[in-house]
């Protein structure tokens, strides 16, 4: 019988693509189960929203593990709610109402297969430049960009969470798991009104001794 290795090779670009996997599923997930206003309607005084967030994360995927690679996805003219330069501020973090939610969400599905394919292909050192980044950096590593585009699309995860826990109360990293304490709605009622008093008797001590 084969004994497993107790020292495997290090993976890096299994490692990264793996936490990159992670946080694009997490971030589809939150849209499931709601209506088409509750998956546009921004919860934050700067518009944050959950199919905004999606079609924000699809566009980044598209142009770092695309274009900056020579490896475009779109072969003509992009679809015309496509983020340009040319296009109004935030054009990629929110959904028109002619802009559904099954072609936003299957372009990032597809912007997935188009960026592991860029993966597959290319060792972690190969070298892609930037147009929109500022001339004299434009020049960077798969690898750079990879974590770059892990650390934004978990931020993004995050809003998510924020955002969905708003619209209906619901929790968890992904689908049937959550790293939460189980208590029932009383339970984090009594917690919340715990943390509140926390803040205000700390405010009350500060506000005291200034």
């Amino acid at each position: 019988m084969t004994k497993p290795n107790p020292n495997p090779k290090p993976n890096p670009q299994a490692d990264l693509t793996r936490y990159l996997q992670d946080a694009r599923e997490a971030l589809v997930w939150k849209l499931e189960g709601l209506s088409e206003y509750d998956v546009r309607r921004p919860l934050t005084p700067t518009g944050t929203n959950l199919l905004g967030l999606v079609k924000h994360a699809a566009g980044v995927e598209l142009g770092y593990f695309g274009d900056v690679f020579g490896r475009p996805f779109f072969r003509q003219d992009p679809p015309s709610w496509w983020y340009t330069q040319d296009t109004e501020p935030n054009a990629d973090m929110w959904a028109t109402a002619d802009e559904s939610r099954e072609e936003i969400v299957g372009l990032y599905h597809r912007a997935w297969e188009h960026a592991d394919s860029t993966f597959a292909a290319l060792p972690l050192d190969t070298v892609g430049h930037v147009p929109w980044w500022p001339e004299e950096r434009r020049e960077t590593t798969l690898h750079h960009l990879l974590v770059r585009v892990i650390a934004d699309t978990h931020r993004h995860a995050g809003h998510a969470d924020i955002v969905r826990e708003l619209i209906d109360g619901s929790v968890g990293w992904g689908k049937g798991a959550s790293d939460l304490p189980s208590g029932d709605a009383a339970w984090w009622e009594a917690h919340r009104a715990r943390l509140e008093h926390a803040a205000r008797e700390a405010d009350s001590r500060r506000s005291a001794e200034a």
